[in-house]
This record gives C-alpha cells, sequence and structure tokens, in this order.
C-alpha cells in the first residue's frame, strides 16, 4: 500500500489553487498576466504510476482589456507582442506590460517600484531614460508666410498719380490685411499688406502690394500681383520683406526677413477673402502637457500652440516570452530560456502599437478562475479520499487474525 499517489495529488492540487487564488487576487492589478498550473504524471520503473508532478507554471500574456484614464502619463500597449523597457535604480533592466508612470522629483517618468522607463532620444537609436519635458520652447523667426487670396474682380481701379499710396488714407488702397509676424527673439511684429487695383495692363488686372509695420510703410517692400482674363495670378508670387532691426533697442533682435506667397491667389467676382494664412514662426512658450502618439513619439505641448517631439519609447520582444522570469511589481526580466529581446519603436517589426492616456487592464478572466477554483477543490477533495481509503484497506490488513 502507498499514499505517495495521494499525496502528490494533493500537492498538486494546492498548487493550483495558489495560481488560480493569485489570479482572482490580481484581477484589478494592472499589466498582470495569469498564470496557469501544468502537470505531469511520475513513473520510476513501475506498471502504475508513482502520482503527479506539477510540470511548470506557464503565464498567458494574452492582451487585457485597454481603458481611458485621462492621465497624461498612462499608456498602454494595444497588442500582444511588445513589453515596456524599464531600468532599476542600478542599473538592472526590466520588463513590464505595466503602463503606470508619473514623474519623479527629478523629472523622471517611473511606475510604482521607482523602474525607469526607457526609451530613445529625439532624432537618435541611444537608449536612455524618458525625462518629462519642461522649461519652454525656444521662439522661431518667421521665415514664410503663404496666403491664398482672392481679390474682387469688380473693385474701382485707383489712379497711383492722382492718389498716391499713403497707409493713413483709406482711399488710396483697396483692401488692408493684418497679420503678425516674429523674430528671432519671438517678439511680434504686426505686418498689415494694402492692396491697392491699377488700371488694367494688356487685358490683364493688376494689383499693388504695399506693405507696413505699425503704420509706416517698411521701404523696398512692394509687390505686384497680375491676373489674368481667367482670373488667374500669373508673374510673380512670391514677395521677400525685410525689418532690418526688429525688437529695437529695447529687445534687438536678427534682421527678420521673410517670404510671403500667393500661389494659387485669384481674381473673381465677389468679396474679398484670405483663405488660411499661415507663416512658421511663433513666440516662446511655456510647457503645458505631454502626449504619446500611436508609434510612442513624446509629444511635448506648449502655451503658445506648438508641439515638439522629444523622444521615442522602445517596446521589447522576447522569441519565447515564457522564459521570462518573474520578479513581482508585474515586471520580468530576460532569461536563458527567453532569449535576448528584440528592441523596436512601437508599430515597427510587427510590435504593438501605444494608446495614450490608457492602461491596460489584467488578462484575468473572473469567471474562468471561478469553476477552474472548483475543479481544483474537486480534485484535492478526491486525493484526500484515496488516502482515506488507502487508510481503511490498510487497517483492515492490521484487524486480520
Amino acid at each position: 500500500m502507498s499514499f505517495g499517489q495521494g499525496l502528490s495529488g494533493l500537492n498538486a492540487a494546492s498548487q493550483n489553487l495558489d495560481a488560480i487564488g493569485n489570479n482572482i487576487a490580481n484581477a484589478g492589478t494592472t499589466g498582470y498576466k495569469s498564470s496557469s498550473v501544468q502537470f505531469a504524471d511520475v513513473y520510476a520503473n513501475s506498471r502504475i504510476g508513482l502520482g503527479v508532478q506539477v510540470s511548470r507554471v506557464s503565464q498567458r500574456f494574452s492582451v487585457g482589456n485597454v481603458s481611458s484614464t485621462n492621465n497624461q502619463f498612462d499608456m498602454a500597449i494595444a497588442g500582444e507582442k511588445g513589453l515596456f523597457r524599464l531600468e532599476q535604480p542600478n542599473g538592472a533592466v526590466v520588463y513590464s506590460r505595466n503602463g503606470e508612470f508619473f514623474p519623479n522629483k527629478e523629472g523622471m517618468l517611473v511606475n510604482a517600484q521607482g523602474f525607469y522607463l526607457t526609451g530613445y532620444g529625439a532624432g537618435t537609436s541611444t537608449l536612455e531614460r524618458i525625462r518629462v519635458p519642461s522649461g519652454n520652447i525656444p521662439p522661431r523667426a518667421t521665415t514664410e508666410m503663404r496666403l491664398q487670396l482672392n481679390l474682387p474682380a469688380g473693385a474701382t481701379a485707383i489712379d497711383a498719380t492722382a492718389k498716391p499710396f499713403d497707409p493713413a488714407d483709406e482711399t488710396s488702397y483697396t483692401q488692408p490685411f493684418n497679420y503678425l509676424v516674429y523674430d528671432s527673439l519671438g517678439n511680434p511684429h504686426n505686418i498689415t499688406q494694402y492692396y491697392v487695383k491699377r488700371e488694367s495692363q494688356n487685358g490683364d488686372s493688376v494689383w499693388d502690394v504695399h506693405y507696413a509695420e505699425n503704420g509706416t510703410e517698411i521701404p523696398g517692400s512692394k509687390a505686384t500681383l497680375t491676373f489674368d482674363s481667367a482670373g488667374r495670378l500669373k508673374g510673380q508670387d512670391v514677395v521677400a520683406v525685410t525689418l532690418p532691426t526688429p525688437g529695437g533697442t529695447n529687445s534687438p533682435a536678427a534682421p527678420l526677413t521673410f517670404n510671403v506667397r500667393y500661389t494659387g491667389s485669384t481674381q473673381f467676382g465677389g468679396e474679398f477673402s484670405r483663405g488660411n494664412p499661415y507663416q512658421d514662426g511663433y513666440a516662446t512658450g511655456d510647457y503645458a502637457s505631454m502626449s504619446i502618439s500611436a508609434d510612442g513619439t513624446i509629444i511635448a505641448a506648449y502655451t503658445n500652440g506648438e508641439t515638439m517631439e522629444m523622444g521615442s519609447l522602445v517596446l521589447a520582444d522576447f522569441s519565447n516570452l515564457q522564459g521570462l522570469k518573474p520578479i513581482g511589481g508585474n515586471a520580468w526580466t530576460e532569461s536563458g530560456e527567453s532569449g535576448q529581446p528584440i528592441l523596436g519603436r512601437p508599430g515597427e517589426n510587427g510590435l504593438a502599437t501605444i494608446k495614450g492616456q490608457a492602461i491596460e487592464e489584467s488578462n484575468v478572466d473572473m469567471g474562468q478562475e471561478l469553476v477552474n477554483m472548483i475543479i481544483a477543490q474537486r480534485t484535492y477533495q478526491a486525493n484526500a479520499q484515496t488516502i482515506k481509503t488507502q487508510d481503511q484497506v490498510l487497517q483492515t490488513l492490521v484487524n486480520l487474525r
């Protein structure tokens, strides 16, 4: 008689219950991957098996539900392939699916265990710890402005000899238009364009364009726009405007030269329209918030409405995820069985993409775990019953006279 089979069954069922209980306990743990116990029978030169043993505890790396958090530092891996690459304070590298991060006192993005999130620096492939953007964005001087105008074909021509252009005389121009440009220090400059319709020449309509800053005409800056009988712009469509001393003595800046591009402008019947003006300069702005795009690009937003790419996340994949060694805190380390990590940007080479302001929930199926718990409980009871039966048989033999 042997109690070995029953004892091994009790031990295996107990470990199975432990795994199920751990899954249930972590049903609300962000990024948790449920585990399951795998069994194998035991034979040792015997026609009858010697019981059961736990062959391994495997983890299911299926994707959990992704839910929004509206936290700018949260991020979820939207797919099976990929883990966040984290660095411990001592430099050791671990991997996780938990995307709950926050800035520490140094401005670095860390998780609850204090592990640093890593990625690529802006424009490089160098791995580094990700820092939350801070400070302000430097200003950018205007180099180009684009206008797609419609000048009214029915406007009355103004005789330049009888009525020379004067910014202070509204009767000396047909239509004004104001906009801002910025110098190298981010100082704004209010530029006004004055459109003056002239007498037609050779069947073409002619408009003069004068440029002024704060009501004073800018010397050497004047354009002539010519339209054919179909209202299409012909000839000159780009004008260079120069402010030699922007900013004045209080805020001296580099000389400002920018091109005004009229490509696509027309002269049709109807009202004056300016389309959607665009100029590429801006003033300085303070850091406002951070966001993560689907390809892992880290984008800083500033109070002046501009954005700047600060770097990119890196994801890691392994040829054998089951070979990863769990260390707690929703993290794993590589091992000889897992192989070396395959690094890349989200969305590249089959890696998953990123969803910002969201987290990946635990992949525990509570209903399935409760069913598994009932089965494991019955298995435990059945093994206990075999031990009880063996005891009764042994007692019968002892009582033989």
